[in-house]
């Protein structure tokens, strides 16, 4: 789910549109398993997607950065939190994507990060 905006100055533009396309991806599968999430479509969740990288490559890396005791003290599994946090904050202002609480968006970021990184491991 770490998806940047700024993955286009260090890899090529296709990279980074392929990786929101994997990441809307991952989300449709997660709002499938997981009752408390709901995606409309699939083009609500490539702007989610968009929505996510934005946030997560600018709030998300300060609040990581601000986290950083909490992520060591607890080996790295905070970052779910703040991923938890943003999903929140992106469904508060999206429509057509809702997550009905706090524990949903916990593991849609969990479901999210195992997607991310297994068709990352595919198709990059």
């Amino acid at each position: 789910m770490d998806i940047l905006l700024l993955d286009a100055m260090y890899g090529s533009l296709g990279e980074a549109i392929i990786k929101i396309l994997l990441t809307a991806l991952a989300l449709m599968g997660g709002a499938y398993l997981l009752k408390g999430v709901e995606v409309e479509d699939f083009s609500r969740a490539l702007i989610v997607a968009l929505v996510l990288s934005f946030l997560n490559s600018t709030l998300g890396s300060f609040l990581q950065w601000i986290t950083t005791p909490l992520r060591f003290l607890t080996l790295g599994l905070f970052t779910f939190v703040v991923n938890a946090a943003l999903l929140m904050l992106a469904a508060h202002f999206m429509k057509g994507f809702k997550i009905r609480d706090f524990l949903s968006a916990f593991f849609l970021a969990i479901l999210m990060a195992i997607f991310t990184t297994v068709l990352y491991g595919v198709f990059l």
